[in-house]
């Protein structure tokens, strides 16, 4: 990946995490990998399990943010969440996954949208 495209996305990632936390969200992974794939974040929502793709954008040439997470990167982040859930053993706890997507705006002014429940566990 180019150093830009690995700093736009760290970029995106850490205001995804602000934003959570401004949600009240507990952030309990940055960045978790397995031999599955990896999950920009795992959060705990009001007892809920949330996995979380962060997809970051400088503008909308390639569409929106979210029409990135494919059904390939839902099957990844679901085999990485259902490995995560095996190691935690919270097998009981409900789970949710979410995408964020941020458009990063030369004039600061960014457009942050945070998807809930983007796709479902029954869809995979």
């Amino acid at each position: 990946m180019k150093k830009e495209n690995r700093n736009t996305g760290l970029r995106g990632e850490t205001m995804a995490v602000e934003l959570l936390k401004e949600k009240n969200y507990n952030i309990l992974e940055k960045n978790y990998s397995n031999r599955f794939g990896e999950i920009d974040i795992i959060a705990e929502d009001c007892g809920t399990i949330v996995f979380v793709e962060v997809k970051t954008r400088k503008n909308y040439r390639f569409g929106r943010p979210h029409e990135a997470v494919d059904y390939e990167k839902i099957r990844h982040i679901k085999n990485t969440a259902d490995r995560y859930i095996a190691e935690k053993q919270w097998y009981r706890l409900p789970i949710r996954y979410d995408i964020i997507e941020i458009i990063l705006e030369e004039d600061e002014k960014n457009k942050i949208n945070h998807i809930e429940n983007a796709f479902i566990d029954s869809e995979f």
